[in-house]
């Protein structure tokens, strides 16, 4: 009796060539499963269910993890604003721990000897995969063929025509991981450090002209309604922010950063919603939060999003973490407006009941209300001190 591995599949190249080398090389009974964090219609999970069979599985699921990737990943990346060095929404590293975590349960539950994914030796993901099944599941063995095997993408290809397995070639030259929270798309371009992706590399791209203006309305800090549309699920209102943005072409970039395994790396990505919400969250946070609270939530928000990044989601420190952001979320609450342009968006305003930029304390660079010129003068003075002090004693 054939031995069980379940293979965390996305109908990608890496992953379609380790179908089949785990079958006809290894000897192994194949299952498949993709972990959808939101990012795939059903007509797409249908065509990589078809894709999975085609090439010989025993077996394949489809296991939806979209609701607790946002309850549990995304939520927090909003409270902390987390852009991976000021651009990246980490859109494919915070997905894979929710990918793992389902692929291994599958495993654990249909009693498989070994789990296996489709990641390179040069990247992030096969510590990501790799740290959660050893922690969770150290009785399974870890299976990675393009990785032990230091394939290039053009023998993968190879080997799959080999095995008389037709597929659009042309088109796996770039790949492509799609989830709710952003598209990451990798390709020769990605590999050097000079060039940018071609147009048609993108999954979606510019269907309008002029510029289109669009309300994002928070409460406590988690999106809530869409150009007045009330949502009761944050994930509908994410994606109907994604199906408004994707149509301009917003949110497209290219992130340059350090990997887990201390190489440089390249990625570019779409990412309409997750820019345009990030982005509307953080200026709705600098009129409803204090000065310091937004100087610690920026420092707490940047380890959050670091060890994200780096596979630790399961380290303890991370649910302290998530207990600070929530909490600093009590009077996120407002109206943002965002004027969308081909490419490119702008915020305009806020409207919020807790908006402290009050007219009734004075307005800046115009006029104060709330205390005297001599009251300026007296605290100016006092905060002096310090500094007087110093250079008396250290005099140059």
């Amino acid at each position: 009796m054939k031995e069980k591995v379940v293979l965390a599949f996305s109908g990608g190249l890496d992953t379609s060539f380790c179908a089949i080398y785990l079958a006809k090389e290894k000897g192994l009974e194949v299952y498949t499963a993709i972990a959808n964090t939101g990012g795939f219609s059903k007509e797409e999970l249908d065509t990589i269910e078809k894709k999975a069979y085609s090439l010989g599985v025993k077996a394949h699921k489809t296991l939806d993890v979209t609701n607790e990737y946002y309850q549990k990943g995304i939520r927090y990346m909003v409270y902390g604003n987390v852009l991976r060095n000021n651009t990246y929404p980490i859109s494919v590293s915070s997905e894979r721990i929710f990918q793992a975590l389902a692929v291994i349960e599958y495993a654990q539950s249909i009693g498989a000897k070994y789990v296996a994914h489709g990641s390179t030796g040069a990247g992030n993901d096969q510590i990501r995969f790799d740290l959660a099944f050893e922690v969770l599941a150290p009785e399974i063995e870890i299976l990675t063929p393009t990785r032990d095997l230091e394939l290039s993408r053009d023998a993968e290809i190879e080997y799959l025509r080999n095995h008389g397995i037709k597929d659009n070639y042309e088109k796996m030259a770039y790949s492509i991981n799609k989830g709710l929270w952003g598209t990451s798309i990798g390709g020769k371009e990605t590999l050097s450090s000079d060039k940018t992706l071609p147009e048609e590399a993108y999954p979606t791209h510019c269907q309008k002209e002029g510029e289109e203006l669009v309300t994002l309305e928070f409460l406590k800090g988690q999106l809530r309604a869409v150009n007045g549309q009330t949502y009761y699920n944050p994930v509908d209102a994410i994606n109907e922010v994604e199906k408004i943005g994707s149509a301009w072409a917003v949110g497209r970039d290219m992130h340059i950063g350090d990997t887990i395994i201390g190489i440089k790396g390249r990625v570019g990505f779409e990412a309409a919603a997750p820019m345009l919400i990030i982005k509307a969250h953080q200026m709705l946070e600098k009129h409803t939060l204090t000065k310091w609270q937004q100087y610690w939530k920026e420092q707490l928000g940047n380890w959050y999003g670091m060890f994200l990044h780096e596979a630790m989601y399961l380290e303890p420190v991370m649910r302290d973490i998530e207990k600070f952001l929530e909490n600093s979320q009590e009077n996120v609450t407002g109206k943002v407006m965002v004027k969308l342009r081909p490419y490119s968006f702008q915020l305009i305003g806020i409207e919020s009941n807790h908006d402290l930029m009050k007219s009734e304390f004075g307005q800046y660079g115009e006029m104060n209300k709330g205390w005297t010129a001599d009251d300026a003068k007296g605290f100016t003075k006092i905060l002096a001190n310090q500094l007087k002090i110093f250079y008396s004693v250290n005099k140059q």
